[in-house]
């Protein structure tokens, strides 16, 4: 895609120095690429991700490659410039795609060229360079640093087309932003929130949805935040609980099924965006309704509990054994029975309505378990506990003790 015109000698001096000009900086490469992702990473709050993801691996990759490139282009008459700007116009077109502007990008490149410039005045003097090495040195510093960031220019205008005007950009950056984690500042979020024009809420929620295909979008108002063709989608819903929310989600739900996260401060949006996920997760696995867009606050139980799951299946054997060791399908019963009857505030009527059978039956199996469980029951500090591993065992169903749908 590289469209890049080539320089010449005359206009980049670089290629006119000896080659053994190189040879002394070669060692160095990897803490100059070290010290300009460092720095990028201060200046730029989109940049500063983990060194670790692969976002962090990709970036250092980036920056090292620039690095080598530039010092091999030293008495190098055929600098081989569709390398180097092909990868700018790969970036550029990854931050088109991502909706951010060309801002940070061009912060980066900046930061990086003057990281280079204090390190080739150090090796001046550490190499005794003349003025006329140093001077051409830097001269084609700046030739690349222009032709780098034009070719990311290129490759952003390539990707983005005209589709998207620039507020539209400023929306695609806010919505990332205020999922980063950790978060960016207040401060942050407010200037870009300013020039998305999105008021920033008192409070949000992030919304999970299930992939799906594009013919399936649906168009939202400009209050919505939403990234459809992230590998996880999402959206963020500023005040949840206003007016109209429920029919705006009701219209995502005829598309692709939803899990809204917990409405919190827009600096907590990763924590929501997280528990949406977490709470789609089980409605992907068949654990949690999702005829209806899943509201995980009314889930709770089910939430903690699947968060849980290896120590509730090994607390299991020993917390509720003489039930373990009972038949599955009595096993079964009785663990539903016990579930719904304490969900029921220990009523045996309303326990016998949510499980369609006689309230004398509900009265039967709560005296089997309560011979079977001991003082496990009447225990007010167990309660909690013995709520939490029949949700394990009823709502979470493993797959090696699987509960029957009804009891």
């Amino acid at each position: 895609m590289s469209r890049t015109t080539p320089s010449t000698g005359r206009d980049f001096p670089l290629s006119g120095l000896p080659p053994e000009v190189a040879g002394p900086m070669l060692p160095h490469l990897e803490a100059a690429a070290v010290e300009m992702v460092e720095e990028i990473q201060g200046l730029v709050p989109e940049y500063a991700r983990p060194p670790d993801s692969r976002y962090g691996r990709r970036m250092r990759w980036a920056v090292a490659e620039t690095v080598r490139q530039f010092v091999d282009a030293i008495g190098r008459p055929d600098m081989e410039w569709e390398k180097v700007t092909g990868i700018f116009e790969g970036i550029g077109a990854y931050e088109a795609r991502k909706g951010r502007s060309l801002d940070g990008l061009q912060t980066a490149v900046r930061v990086s060229g003057q990281v280079a410039c204090r390190r080739f005045i150090k090796d001046a003097r550490r190499l005794d360079w003349s003025l006329d090495t140093l001077g051409s040195i830097t001269e084609s510093l700046f030739v690349f640093l222009e032709r780098v960031a034009s070719a990311a220019a290129q490759g952003y205008a390539h990707a983005q087309g005209e589709l998207a005007g620039e507020r539209e950009r400023f929306r695609w950056r806010l919505r990332d932003l205020l999922v980063m984690d950790p978060p960016a500042s207040a401060e942050a979020v407010a200037e870009l929130a300013k020039s998305a024009g999105w008021p920033v809420p008192r409070t949000l929620a992030a919304v999970a949805l299930r992939p799906g295909p594009d013919r399936d979008v649906p168009v939202l108002p400009p209050m919505f935040l939403v990234d459809w063709h992230a590998a996880d989608p999402y959206l963020i819903c500023p005040d949840p609980d206003g007016p109209g929310r429920d029919r705006l989600l009701a219209a995502i739900k005829r598309t692709r099924s939803a899990a809204i996260g917990p409405a919190v401060p827009p600096s907590r949006a990763a924590l929501s965006l997280r528990w949406a996920q977490r709470g789609l997760a089980l409605v992907e696995r068949g654990v949690l309704p999702g005829k209806e867009p899943l509201r995980c606050l009314d889930h709770l139980p089910s939430l903690v509990a699947a968060e849980s799951e290896e120590v509730l299946d090994v607390a299991l054997e020993t917390r509720l054994a003489p039930l373990m060791k009972l038949p599955p399908h009595r096993r079964d019963a009785l663990s539903r029975t016990l579930l719904t009857y304490m969900e029921c505030r220990d009523n045996a009527v309303a326990a016998a309505e949510r499980l369609l059978v006689h309230e004398q039956t509900v009265r039967y199996r709560i005296r089997r378990l309560e011979e079977a469980l001991g003082g496990v029951m009447s225990d007010p500090d167990r309660r909690i506990e013995l709520l939490l591993l029949l949700h394990h065992m009823v709502r979470l169903d493993p797959g090696d003790r699987r509960i029957s749908p009804a009891g």
